[in-house]
């Protein structure tokens, strides 16, 4: 079962959540074991550089939209890597505040 199960169904029935994410690939916007408030979003409304719950390839991530096309959005994390193009559909909701571990 996904880490991310319940704030996806939060997400859906428009309430905000708080998560704890971990791992390393997001140090410098997201520190591992920090807290990040998250909201339901309108894709319409994001940009490059907001940090997004999303499913990619199979797996949940709290990583950045790294670039806009057409409706789609490239995913990546922190450090350079790439996640692959999702469409609206594969965002759950968009990062609000980050508190510090």
């Amino acid at each position: 079962m996904s880490w991310a199960l319940f704030a996806k169904e939060a997400l859906r029935k428009g309430e905000t959540v708080l998560i704890k994410p971990r791992g390393h690939s997001m140090t410098g916007k997201v520190n591992d074991g920090g807290h990040v408030t998250v909201e339901p979003c309108d894709p319409d409304t994001l940009q490059v550089d907001d940090i997004v719950l999303v499913r990619v390839h199979g797996s949940d991530y709290l990583h950045l939209i790294k670039a806009i096309d057409k409706g789609r959005f490239q995913i990546g994390n922190n450090r350079g890597g790439i996640n692959g193009w999702v469409g609206p559909h594969a965002i759950y909701g968009k990062a609000i505040k980050i508190e510090a571990p």
